[in-house]
């Protein structure tokens, strides 16, 4: 998928969950398998998504997918009907940080299969 493609999609993918983290409860998109499972999943997918876009820029990678983490359920605080909770933060952190471990993984497999090609 090209690099463009990839960028455009990982930002859709966190203005959703910007929207899933500070939407009513009663409006907020559900999977279902646990809360639990859906902030790790979502997060991981989010920060594999942005280090396929941005290879080379890993710290702007790091700080857009860990603080939107933090930031989104900081969020959850101005909300009437939402909560915030750190083990809710730190479920979408350390999916955030597996998404991002896969990302380097897939782009140094391409790599190095590219390399066993020439």
């Amino acid at each position: 998928m090209p690099q463009k493609l990839v960028a455009v999609v990982a930002w859709a993918l966190l203005c959703f969950l910007a929207y899933a983290s500070v939407s009513p409860i009663g409006a907020r998109p559900t999977l279902p398998a646990s809360t639990s499972l859906e902030h790790i999943a979502a997060f991981a997918t989010v920060g594999f998504l942005f280090h396929l876009a941005y290879p080379r820029h890993v710290m702007f990678v790091w700080f857009v997918v860990i603080g939107s983490a933090a930031l989104f359920e900081l969020m959850q605080l101005v909300t009437i009907d939402r909560h915030a909770r750190l083990v809710d933060a730190f479920e979408k952190m350390a999916g955030g940080s597996v998404g991002m471990f896969l990302g380097r993984a897939a782009l140094y497999f391409e790599q190095a299969l590219r390399r066993r090609q020439i």
